[in-house]
């Protein structure tokens, strides 16, 4: 089978997200951003898979579309959480670049399928 690098990002990326949730409810640190987080965090690799499993090319766009507002939303939270000394820089930068890793790629994905669909 195809090795698919966006989705084997996404899966790290969001066990990370589930450690840095872990590590947030245990403390009770930004626990409200931690729910927060959890969601946008894991879902990005979902809709992605489930892009690829779209039922046309409009579908792949708009799951992609999805999975990027949610790397954008997780991109949010992670400056957030920072900004606020909740977590420090190192694994703040840490998260964020493999973060705006995966958004840059699924920028590239959804021009891609955009021209392919002209």
């Amino acid at each position: 089978m195809k090795e698919n690098v966006l989705i084997d990002k996404s899966i790290a990326f969001a066990a990370r997200i589930i450690k840095l949730y872990d590590y947030l409810i245990k403390d009770k640190k930004g626990l409200v951003i931690a729910k927060q987080i959890i969601r946008s965090g894991t879902s990005i690799g979902a809709n992605i898979n489930e892009a690829n499993y779209g039922q046309s090319s409009a579908d792949f766009i708009s799951k992609m579309h999805i999975a990027l507002k949610e790397t954008a939303e997780t991109e949010y939270w992670l400056k957030l959480l920072c900004k606020a000394e909740i977590i420090d820089d190192k694994m703040s930068g840490s998260l964020l670049s493999d973060c705006i890793e995966i958004k840059r790629i699924l920028v590239a994905s959804i021009n891609t399928a955009k021209e392919r669909n002209k």
